[in-house]
């Protein structure tokens, strides 16, 4: 692949497909495209294990010729779905996933990666509604006539300059993204789930020592984009935020208790000096740790 700054192709460094796949086509080598990435794939007959990266492009796949019993996990369990010709999927962004397959008649797929920066800016001009992307990738899935039309037309193009690649890119983004749109009564959902309770159970324990946003999304298996996005989504707060609602409560406790200074208490809570203890205590509370130990 080459270096196209909008697509998120970090995750693929090292990631060798030549054992799965022949590309017999890409719209960056043979058209000029940077818009979006179209590919044509002839996969082998069979593969055990095929660990696909995380990467928060919107990466949407159809089968054209073949049949093949495909398994995919992404969660610990492995789902199984049939590819024969007209069968869609898109990966969900920010997800990393394992395939294994056997197929019983050759397997091509045509491929499409649609790079994030124009998923972010299309989900923004959407109102900043939430998007559900698992929904949005089972609504795919299920069957999109519109999609698959779009995609085989990009198949069959000979030829087109980049803005025909960006008109394609930009309609796909905003087809599939209102798919995944949640209705009302689902935009505020729950914290429950074992990844948020394991992300926040990680927050506790590391409440005094240095802990990122990258270390917590390695902890629950998730992207560090798809976790900030996800975590805000399940408790209205993003990490960073929730983090330093906890440091402050631990803060808290430690001033009632009356028996540390308050140097000591931002040490002891993850902060990196008093003064900032005081601005996050401030801005959670409205009083600064003196005047809160005083009350």
């Amino acid at each position: 692949m080459c270096d196209v700054p909008d697509f998120d192709l970090e995750p693929y460094a090292g990631f060798d497909a030549n054992p799965y796949v022949e590309r017999t086509f890409s719209s960056w080598d043979r058209l000029g495209w940077r818009s979006l990435l179209l590919q044509r794939f002839q996969h082998t007959a069979r593969a055990e294990s095929v660990a696909l990266p995380a990467t928060e492009d919107l990466h949407l796949m159809l089968t054209v010729a073949g049949d093949a019993s495909m398994e995919t996990r992404t969660d610990g369990r492995w789902r199984q779905r049939r590819w024969i010709p007209g069968q869609l999927e898109m990966a969900v962004p920010g997800v990393a996933s394992v395939r294994r397959y056997r197929s019983v008649v050759p397997l091509r797929t045509l491929q499409v990666h649609i790079p994030y920066v124009t998923v972010a800016r299309t989900a923004e001009q959407l109102g900043g509604a939430r998007i559900d992307y698992e929904r949005m990738a089972a609504a795919v899935a299920s069957g999109d006539p519109l999609v698959e039309h779009t995609l085989r037309s990009l198949g069959a193009a000979g030829e087109g300059d980049d803005l025909y690649a960006e008109s394609a890119a930009t309609f796909l983004a905003v087809h599939v993204l209102t798919r995944g749109l949640r209705p009302p009564e689902e935009s505020r959902p729950g914290a429950e789930g074992p990844w948020v309770h394991k992300a926040v159970a990680m927050m506790r324990d590391r409440l005094g020592g240095p802990l990122t946003v990258a270390d917590m999304a390695a902890e629950v298996g998730f992207s560090v984009y798809h976790f900030i996005r996800v975590f805000k989504d399940a408790t209205g707060q993003t990490p960073h935020r929730y983090l330093t609602r906890l440091r402050v409560e631990e803060a808290q406790r430690l001033l009632r208790a009356d028996g540390l200074s308050v140097a000591q208490i931002a040490t002891r809570c993850g902060f990196g000096s008093p003064g900032s203890l005081s601005t996050a205590f401030l801005r959670h509370t409205g009083v600064r740790p003196s005047a809160y130990r005083d009350q």
